[in-house]
């Protein structure tokens, strides 16, 4: 442990260091890494274009358009037949595009080539739907001309949404793009009430392809699945792991990453969300890190994706988690006691339902309302969170750090059994696909084929558009996949996955190794002299690392991924069923401190101790059930890395 101990004092970040590297090459040395993700240069100004052209439109009898790309739009102006003095659709945030490719007409007498990006804008009634935009690039008198120009387009677009800078000398070629990215995608086929593998199958597949990212997908098959799969990787061949389900599988991507050998090195690995379960809680997080507006169900499924699509990543605290029996395990998300926990647990039973499940259990955890007798003991952070203090000033009490926080503004694969790798895949497609959409160009391919594209195609007498054979992949690009059917059931080990034999399902398992919690003396023993102890009878004790305890509840407003601080929240005893609805549904915009509530209180620390004095109860990390009785806990600042795509500042829609 000692060896553990000092490999960590020399390889942990600090909770400002800022990852804000593209998706690309995952640096194998602390020192290229460090390198690779450092922040880019200050950015151009918004409005700057970068590159402007005319172009046509598929079919070829359609308009003729000017487009300006910027750092934040692709500004598109109808100039025939009819200049057209306010563009509908005529700007189109990056924020929304997943990706682009370039395509050739299968007619040999054409020499146009084409440009396509696809988008995902959002409707009328507030819901994002898939749409493309094809541009012909018909300038020049030859094929290899225009065929130039529309790559030039597609890559300074590509470089943009992955955050890669582009030459100040206007020089655009292919060699600016990295290889694509290669994620693993573990999907729990059971979240979301069972739509988990459908939204995959429907959204995220095709809208990763279309960005260009390759990837392996296993479906989970029954609990500590993923853990099992983290502990047996070879990590040096991905650049990424993400979840397609509810936080309960990131909580075992993470503590199996943990429980390594080398867990120093493994805990770098990138990890990413993509909500498909019931509580959503870090997409919660995510969609407002990326300056979305707040979403539910598959709304925020694909703002998640599209940012995911950009790339980037942030640190993430962790929390480490010893429990009375001595185990410990990791936490990203929330320790609870008390109501929010009896609420988690008892409301398993209407899982069926999905989200509601949790508003069905609030009314019924209201109406049989119990206190808890316990201590709570924390260490005081030594700066305050990250939020301007309120106006009138607050009073604060030596045993009680009472600061009422403003909310946030809105802002070579390895051998995997039966994975689905690589598209082409038979996706299912919008119903207004053409059995003769184009497919895109190697020079961009996405993942060897691509999806297909709707909504622009022409009608007798236009040729498709086709790859075009001229061009060459680059290097480091996948191969193209077979066409293989996608496995409808749960997938089984062969004996040469490598991977380590199944274990009992349990409800948490314990991490071996990780960080030391220098922090934290021996549980039982006495607390040092610079820690608070609170002794009440709670209604509820919620200790919470990022700012949402659902993907519609803002526990935490003013909290932030790596802000090194474990956020505590609890209730007293004495508040009414009314008042602590009241402070539920202001949770929903993140206002609940704001109420002046007497029985609320709040706590930044940077490690904390809670000793239940009541013989039953529940209690929970991240969601999952743990055993009963004392629990001590230390914040890691910055000890994972997460997957968020670019800020709010980059990201946020117009």
């Amino acid at each position: 442990m000692l060896t553990c101990g000092a490999a960590w004092r020399r390889t942990r970040r600090r909770p400002d260091q800022e990852l804000t590297g593209s998706w690309g090459h995952r640096p194998r040395s602390t020192l290229v890494r460090a390198k690779a993700m450092a922040p880019p240069p200050p950015p151009l100004a918004a409005s700057t274009p970068l590159l402007h052209g005319e172009f046509g439109s598929y079919p070829a009898r359609g308009p003729r358009y000017a487009l300006t790309l910027t750092s934040q739009a692709l500004h598109i102006q109808r100039l025939r037949p009819k200049p057209e003095a306010r563009p509908r659709g005529g700007l189109v945030p990056l924020a929304e595009v997943s990706g682009c490719c370039t395509l050739r007409s299968r007619s040999p007498s054409d020499s146009a080539a084409y440009f396509c990006i696809y988008t995902y804008p959002r409707g009328r009634l507030g819901g994002r739907r898939r749409a493309t935009r094809t541009f012909r690039a018909d300038g020049a008198a030859t094929y290899e001309e225009n065929r130039a120009e529309a790559q030039r387009w597609a890559i300074a677009l590509t470089c943009l949404l992955r955050g890669l800078p582009l030459p100040g000398d206007g020089e655009i070629t292919p060699d600016l793009l990295p290889r694509p990215p290669r994620l693993l995608l573990l999907v729990n086929p059971f979240g979301g009430r069972g739509l988990a593998w459908q939204w995959c199958k429907n959204y995220v597949l095709p809208m990763i392809s279309e960005a260009g990212l390759s990837f392996n997908l296993i479906q989970t098959e029954r609990q500590n699945h993923a853990r099992e799969l983290v502990q047996g990787l070879r990590l040096s061949e991905w650049d990424g792991i993400v979840t397609v389900s509810g936080d309960g599988l990131l909580f075992e991507v993470l503590n199996g990453l943990l429980d390594r050998s080398d867990w120093e090195e493994a805990v770098k690995m990138p990890v990413g969300i993509l909500p498909c379960g019931s509580g959503n809680a870090l997409a919660g997080a995510v969609n407002q890190h990326g300056g979305f507006e707040p979403a539910l169900g598959l709304d925020l499924l694909l703002n998640c994706s599209l940012l995911l699509c950009r790339g980037g990543g942030h640190p993430l605290d962790l929390l480490s988690v010893t429990l009375a029996s001595g185990s410990r395990c990791f936490s990203f998300l929330s320790v609870a006691w008390g109501f929010v926990s009896d609420v988690d647990i008892q409301s398993e039973r209407f899982r069926a339902l999905g989200s509601v499940r949790f508003t069905l259990g609030t009314m019924l955890g209201l109406a049989t309302l119990h206190t808890y007798r316990g201590r709570l003991s924390y260490l005081p952070a030594t700066v305050e969170p990250s939020s301007p203090a309120p106006a009138h000033g607050l009073l604060r009490a030596k045993s009680e750090l009472t600061l009422t926080p403003d909310p946030a503004p809105p802002m070579a694969h390895s051998p995997l059994h039966r994975s689905v790798s690589d598209l082409p895949l038979p996706l299912p497609q919008p119903a207004l696909a053409s059995p003769g959409s184009p497919e895109p160009l190697p020079i961009l391919s996405l993942n060897g084929g691509g999806p297909e594209l709707a909504g622009d195609w022409g009608g007798a007498g236009d040729a498709p558009l086709s790859p075009d054979p001229l061009l060459s992949s680059p290097p480091g690009s996948p191969k193209a996949a077979l066409l293989s059917p996608v496995a409808k059931g749960p997938p089984v080990i062969p004996p040469s996955s490598g991977l380590p034999p199944p274990t009992p399902d349990a409800r948490v398992s314990a991490s071996t190794c990780g960080p030391p919690d220098h922090l934290l003396p021996p549980l039982g023993s006495p607390l040092p002299p610079d820690w608070v102890t609170l002794e009440e009878d709670f209604v509820l004790m919620l200790a919470i690392s990022p700012s949402h305890l659902g993907a519609d509840m803002v526990a935490a407003p003013h909290a932030r991924f790596n802000d090194g601080l474990v956020h505590l929240c609890w209730v007293r005893s004495g508040i009414s069923r009314t008042a602590l609805l009241r402070l539920f549904l202001a949770m929903e915009r993140g206002s609940h401190f704001s109420l002046g509530c007497p029985q609320l209180g709040y706590a930044a620390a940077r490690a904390f101790r809670l000793e239940p004095l009541t013989p039953r109860g529940v209690l929970t990390v991240d969601g999952e059930q743990v055993e009963y009785g004392p629990l001590q806990a230390q914040m890691h600042p910055g000890l994972g890395t997460l997957l968020t795509g670019p800020p709010g500042c980059l990201g946020r829609e117009p």
